[in-house]
């Protein structure tokens, strides 16, 4: 089949035209990407959103047992205040925790259960706790004590982190990867 050059012409805009309404049609589908930065300066509230993944490990002489958990998240407040929003890979909601003084709430869909403080309903939740204190200084790049747990820092300009818990038991790994 031969094409004439105004039908080449003709075809060769259609075809541009398609593929401009394409990559317009996934931009629209996209969803905005989340901010990493602490936002601290505009509004008072501390803000982080990226990807974490947690793991836990236990050392049972019958079997060796390991939990894994992935998200995304979104961090906002303090240590004392905030709120912990957590997505599926698809971006659904999957829970949002959050706490102040005298208590700490965790929604999961319809499901609610609340705590007298963050710490227990963490260890509740996960099986372990988790040091949130020392996790908000070391989203600040800081390289805060918690016991158990040691912290590598070495790639924090690259939006990384890893800390691992070797006591008490059970083992834990988590590391979270920082929206650029």
């Amino acid at each position: 089949m031969k094409w004439s050059a105004p039908a080449l012409l003709q075809r060769r805009q259609w075809l541009c035209a398609a593929a401009a309404g394409s990559a317009l049609w996934l931009a629209g589908c996209s969803s905005a990407p989340r901010k990493q930065a602490d936002d601290s300066s505009a509004t008072g509230v501390q803000f982080w959103s990226g990807r974490m993944a947690l793991q836990l490990q236990s050392d049972n002489l019958v079997t060796e047992q390991e939990r894994s958990f992935s998200a995304s998240f979104e961090l906002r407040g303090s240590p004392q205040a905030g709120s912990l929003q957590l997505y599926s890979p698809l971006g659904s909601s999957l829970a949002l925790l959050s706490w102040q003084p005298g208590g700490a709430t965790l929604q999961q869909g319809s499901d609610s259960r609340s705590s007298a403080s963050l710490d227990e309903l963490v260890r509740d939740t996960l099986g372990t706790e988790l040091p949130i204190p020392a996790l908000f200084a070391w989203l600040h790049g800081q390289e805060q004590a918690a016991q158990g747990w040691n912290v590598d820092l070495s790639r924090f300009a690259e939006g990384r982190l890893q800390a691992l818990r070797h006591t008490p038991a059970p083992r834990a790994s988590l590391r979270l990867v920082l929206d650029r």
